[in-house]
């Protein structure tokens, strides 16, 4: 509309009220007019349309440090007779070519008002500009329920709650959200992740990725190191006990104890510090596990790890490592010098999470972490670089929920390998089971028998009752996990340390753990030799 003139409806002549803040009559652009006064009437005058910033608006963080606002320069009469102000504070005004440009200095987030006032071309009038807009710099709140999974043939039903102003969608689809900000929607069986987003009205986002496969499947495995698979007769002697339906998972080092990735990584530092040893081919030997009809769990070791301990000392990159008050690398008693490395150090921790999603992406079904805790011996001899105010329970338990966040896309489980002690004396090693049921989907206590001190749960000679010191060990171990959707997956012990264990001593503790109704296990023996007339075939439904 042309500043000189006037609508002839009837509109055009008012009894004259006051403007209301944020009430104005559009006409140009983003914004309405004010008029000129002329006795009791009150005369139109279309001032120019301010385009940048519309009133009502809401910006995101991003977009506040960007905004700007122009009015035509004819239109507005000319930079002298324009008069801008945000919140009460004068707005500089620049001329660029046929517009005039008002220098919105950064805006914190919260309500603004701008008002621009001035003369218009039109004879006797004059305009004044009210715009209220609001910076809301911060991520809507998002809160997701982990599912109840009864069974994996069905839909999965996703709960939760967002920001009242939100707009929630699960894996792309708009979902409705009642009043408070909640919101339920079923998801079809099979489904292995549910990306729940929320975007408010600023345009700022939320997203979490939840499981929506529930707990995991009972799993009864064998270990198995990197090299013993390349070895034929191991290898074949597990691949039989799966095929014969004793069990339905390998247990596959990802990587060991010495810090040897069993397969070309490409993972930068394994391959840096010459880790990445390539003993097996990661893809072939998922597949061959895959066809015998078995899942693949990947161990890594964590933070036991000589290499990366031995090329971080040496390249002077000391605070990878646990170290003593003196600033030498913790000795870690029957481990050796350089053998834990640091797990609040950031490169330490993104070693280990980088590895687990390398593995999931190869194909493995499960990443299973060992060692996931500080070494044995007095607090007070070692020291941790970087770990802050928090505890080592707590920075060892916020390293296991980054991982299980980054394997969630990729839809697989996260076991963490525990001592029996841990159940009981959480801090003697740093594993917090009541706080690490809480990011896993499974744990996995070493209860093997020849581990325990004589009397422990009041068991005499424990390596001699491999069902009492199982069946009770667990028994905490099912307390803590009680009414979460974390499934204890025991390791038990088919080798020989002191009394001589056959297929009846294996056979003891699998009851003990079924005692508990744990039905699922892992197997230890450093060999890869295997009783399998301790096993039971597995019912299939």
């Amino acid at each position: 509309m042309s500043p000189t003139r006037i609508s002839h409806s009837a509109t055009a002549l008012r009894r004259h009220r006051p403007a209301r803040r944020g009430a104005l009559i559009a006409t140009t652009g983003a914004l309405g007019l004010a008029g000129a006064a002329v006795g009791a009437w009150t005369i139109l005058a279309p001032g120019p349309g301010l385009h940048g910033l519309g009133d009502g608006a809401v910006l995101d963080g991003r977009k506040a440090a960007h905004v700007s606002a122009y009015l035509a320069a004819e239109e507005a009469g000319g930079q002298d007779k324009l008069r801008a102000t945000l919140d009460g504070r004068a707005v500089p005004v620049t001329a660029e070519g046929a517009r005039l440009r008002l220098a919105l200095p950064r805006l914190t987030e919260g309500r603004h008002t701008l008002v621009v006032a001035g003369d218009s071309n039109f004879p006797f009038a004059s305009y004044r500009k009210v715009v209220d807009f609001r910076v809301d710099a911060t991520a809507p709140e998002l809160k997701v329920a982990d599912p109840v999974v009864k069974s994996v043939a069905a839909p999965v039903t996703i709960t939760g709650r967002a920001s009242t102003d939100a707009v929630v969608s699960v894996n792309g689809k708009k979902v409705p959200v009642d009043k408070v900000g909640a919101f339920k929607v079923t998801v079809p069986k099979g489904t292995p992740v549910a990306t729940v987003t929320a975007v408010d009205r600023a345009g700022n986002t939320t997203t979490k990725d939840v499981s929506a496969r529930g707990r995991r499947p009972m799993i009864r495995a064998a270990h198995i190191t990197a090299i013993g698979w390349g070895d034929d007769t191991l290898r074949r002697g597990i691949l039989a006990l799966v095929r014969s339906g004793k069990l339905n998972a390998v247990e596959l080092d990802v990587k060991d104890e010495d810090g040897e990735v069993g397969y070309a990584s490409q993972v930068p530092l394994a391959r840096q510090i010459g880790a990445a040893k390539g003993y097996y081919d990661a893809r072939k030997a998922v597949a061959e596990i895959h066809a015998a009809g078995a899942q693949v769990i990947g161990r890594i070791v964590a933070f036991r790890d000589p290499k990366l301990a031995a090329a971080s000392w040496k390249a002077g990159k000391n605070d990878r490592l646990v170290l003593t008050p003196a600033g030498q690398p913790y000795n870690g008693g029957h481990y050796g010098a350089l053998s834990f490395t640091n797990f609040a150090n950031p490169t330490v921790r993104d070693y280990n999470r980088d590895l687990a999603v390398e593995a999931a992406r190869l194909g493995f079904d499960d990443i299973l972490y060992d060692y996931v805790r500080r070494p044995d011996g007095p607090l007070s001899h070692m020291r941790f670089p970087g770990i802050g105010s928090a505890t080592p329970e707590q920075s060892i338990t916020s390293f296991v929920a980054d991982t299980r966040t980054a394997l969630r896309p990729h839809a697989k489980y996260l076991g963490v390998s525990v001592f029996g002690i841990a159940a009981t004396r959480p801090t003697e090693i740093a594993q917090d089971i009541g706080a690490l049921v809480k990011v896993t989907d499974y744990i996995a206590p070493m209860v093997y028998p020849s581990h325990w001190g004589p009397g422990e749960y009041g068991v005499a000679q424990p390596d001699t009752a491999p069902y009492a010191i199982v069946q009770r060990s667990l028994a905490d171990f099912a307390r803590q996990a009680k009414g979460t959707q974390t499934e204890i997956v025991p390791w038990l012990q088919d080798f020989s340390m002191g009394s001589t264990y056959g297929p009846t001593e294996v056979a003891e503790q699998i009851k003990g753990a079924a005692a508990n109704k744990m039905n699922s296990f892992i197997l230890w023996n450093a060999g890869a030799r295997y009783q399998g007339a301790a096993l039971q075939r597995i019912a299939t439904h």
